[in-house]
């Protein structure tokens, strides 16, 4: 196979929201490129237009320009995009089990190999032993592993993660950015992953974007040169900490 320039390609990208006859631009000719396997952060403040971009990207927004994953373009959703929200997602009717398994049960595969492979992504999250446990009896740092054991069971080329770990309290919340990054060293999957926090962002990335609204636009695109496994106290962290700061508040052009 043919590697192509980049696995995804954001070309002269607009979005326009209409109301009232007033019309909002959300994405104003954005134009950016992802690699096959890189994990990317992108911040900014509300209204930049950061879900809107992977709402894009997913298929489930409609745009002006081209984005290409793979050199094809996006018009619609599709399987090889697995998409991870901030609420949990899941059927309050089925199991863990049952839950990871639904996507391969409707691709017609059979009982044996769908539960089998359900199961083997339970434990890639670390919740073997809970497979018969209903949501309800479910943490919510357990809820979001289950939402990305069943987005990992479709065997998605690009993960799209629209803040997930957001409503989590902070020590769940940077357990789940670890049990996150071992999964995605194991995989190498691409991701793209909207957030709020710089810490997170910077703690996750290989590359960080930041939007700025009004019309939302690219204000910073930095690559995180820390290695793996990254020390949460690292003093090279505050340089990137700084940087976007300075962004965010408008003290750089």
């Amino acid at each position: 196979m043919v590697k192509t320039e980049s696995f995804i390609k954001i070309n002269d990208v607009t979005v326009n929201f209409s109301n009232n006859k007033n019309v909002h631009t959300v994405l104003n000719h954005m134009n950016l490129s992802i690699e096959e396997g890189e994990f990317v952060c992108v911040l900014g403040p509300s209204g930049c237009g950061k879900t809107t971009l992977l709402n894009c990207i997913a298929g489930f927004q409609k745009y002006e320009g081209k984005i290409l994953l793979q050199d094809q373009l996006v018009s619609k959703p599709g399987k090889e995009r697995g998409v991870m929200f901030q609420e949990y997602a899941l059927f309050p009717w089925f199991t863990v089990e049952q839950n990871v398994a639904f996507g391969l049960k409707m691709s017609g595969m059979n009982k044996q190999q769908y539960l089998e492979l359900a199961r083997s992504f339970i434990r890639m999250v670390g919740l073997e032993g809970f497979e018969k446990h209903y949501p309800s009896r479910l943490s919510g740092g357990m809820k979001q592993r289950v939402s990305l054991a069943r987005v990992l069971a479709n065997n998605p080329s690009i993960l799209l993660m629209d803040e997930p770990f957001a409503a989590l309290d902070e020590q769940t919340r940077q357990h789940m950015q670890s049990e996150l990054l071992k999964i995605w060293e194991q995989n190498k999957i691409t991701c793209l992953f909207i957030t709020h926090s710089i810490h997170e962002a910077i703690y996750l990335a290989d590359r960080i974007i930041v939007l700025m609204p009004n019309p939302g636009r690219v204000a910073l695109d930095i690559k995180v040169d820390l290695p793996r496994i990254r020390d949460r106290n690292d003093d090279r962290m505050f340089h990137y900490q700084k940087l976007i700061s300075a962004i965010l508040e408008g003290e750089v052009a």
